[in-house]
């Protein structure tokens, strides 16, 4: 129904956002690495969940499209609600989700508020069919792209390769990402370099 909304920033607590568009103060339910990088006053595009039941109506926001969707591929998961959603995706990104669930990758799923085992399991069984790993990495290196336009990150093409050498290593996709992620500045180092480095994370 509310697909996105366009405002400013009128306040930030715990959880949510409060964006003001057009004399009315919306209530965004956020994840926190989206909540920290927002700064009371800005104008922005929220992009939005509405969630309704019998008893409650609440508003599910993202910074990033792709959030959204994930969010709401999530929420088609028998026994995952938006609070179960949003709780999954303050504790890995959208493309480490992607990479989790193709790689049958329980632990990293698991690590997450509310999400055992079992729960993590029928994640990857209910989801694994909507994902292909073609286009996950696309979207990574589209991701990644994105950020270095905005000077946040540095030689990812090595890092990607680094990644994919780990994978072919045997580790999970998640697992390496995070191991490559750990590496810090790679703006001197060559993919090899990365890759040692890399692997001391595990």
């Amino acid at each position: 129904m509310i697909s996105f909304i366009r405002g400013v920033v009128a306040d930030i607590t715990e959880s949510a956002a409060i964006i003001e568009a057009g004399g009315i103060g919306y209530e965004i339910f956020m994840t926190g690495s989206d909540l920290s990088r927002l700064h009371g006053g800005e104008e922005l595009k929220i992009h939005t969940h509405f969630h309704v039941r019998e008893d409650v109506m609440q508003l599910y926001g993202f910074l990033a499209k792709d959030d959204l969707s994930v969010f709401r591929l999530l929420l088609g998961v028998n026994g995952v609600g938006p609070k179960g959603a949003m709780g999954i995706l303050s504790g890995i990104t959208a493309d480490e989700l992607r990479f989790a669930v193709l790689s049958d990758d329980v632990k990293t799923l698991s690590k997450a508020p509310g999400i055992g085992k079992k729960t993590a399991q029928k994640m990857i069984l209910e989801l694994k069919d909507k994902l292909k790993l073609e286009d996950a990495f696309e979207l990574k290196l589209a991701h990644e792209q994105e950020k270095a336009e905005l000077g946040e990150t540095e030689k990812e093409d090595g890092r990607q390769e680094a990644v994919e050498a780990l994978v072919a290593l045997g580790y999970s996709a998640s697992d390496a990402l995070r191991a490559v992620r750990k590496v810090g500045d790679v703006s001197s180092m060559d993919v090899e370099t990365i890759l040692r480095a890399a692997l001391k994370n595990f």
